[in-house]
């Protein structure tokens, strides 16, 4: 059996032989996840939003209005931003610990994070079954900043080919940002013209789904260009 390294990908200490992930494009390829880390990982089970796929505990289930969140709820009944997202999937929920994870990977450029999530992100996106594939761009300024787009990252540890049908305005980081500054947003999505969009289902793909803001303006430039539904994929659910 062949290994990336005798290293969790995720916490760097020393991996056991399992548990393991080998990559569904790559049989020879395993990538090593130690025990602890793998413990931490919770995955998303159980009765969730229709649109968001937020798990429905806690505070989540007080406020669903229906199949629906109280977010997917407010943006449903918005006429501007109502029916954008058919359907998001997300893998785990963003609990500490891959909080922790992600603003290593995002934050301080640790790309081999990516390889962590490559098993899960092959399978379920292979799933949805969409016509094109498309990362969440970053602009110019953010990638510099960064390294690289961790949306590409993923897509390319997990074997998945992408269209590149977007380009970003740089803006300040979302994350400081409140929801009403989220939702309105000047145009922060621009159309790379790669061939007709007409009739087609298109999956937009993405680190972290936390309001829904980033992915239903995306949906919103590729839904005015003729895309027939727009459904997305992410690795954690805030």
């Amino acid at each position: 059996m062949l290994f990336i390294n005798d290293r969790c990908v995720l916490c760097k200490g020393k991996a056991g032989e399992e548990p393991s992930w080998t990559s569904l494009f790559s049989a020879s390829k395993e990538v090593e996840i130690c025990k602890s880390c793998f413990s931490k990982l919770e995955p998303i089970k159980g009765e969730v939003c229709r649109i968001c796929g937020r798990l429905f505990t806690g505070e989540a289930r007080k406020f669903r209005v229906g199949d629906l969140c109280h977010d997917c709820h407010r943006w449903e009944q918005d006429p501007e931003w109502g029916g954008l997202l058919y359907q998001n999937k997300s893998i785990y929920v963003y609990n500490d610990f891959l909080k922790e994870v992600v603003a290593k990977f995002k934050y301080r450029g640790d790309y081999q994070i990516a390889k962590a999530f490559s098993y899960e992100v092959s399978k379920v996106i292979r799933s949805l079954k969409a016509d094109r594939i498309v990362p969440i761009p970053l602009s110019d300024e953010r990638l510099y900043e960064r390294g690289f787009n961790q949306s590409e990252a993923i897509l390319h540890e997990a074997g998945i080919k992408w269209s590149a049908l977007l380009n970003r305005e740089h803006a300040e980081k979302q994350s400081k940002k409140s929801r009403k500054e989220r939702i309105h947003l000047p145009h922060v999505f621009n159309l790379v013209d790669q061939g007709s969009l007409s009739g087609k289902r298109v999956l937009l793909a993405d680190d972290i789904y936390t309001t829904g803001s980033t992915l239903r303006h995306a949906a919103k430039c590729l839904k005015e260009a003729g895309a027939r539904e727009i459904v997305s994929f992410t690795i954690a659910r805030g």
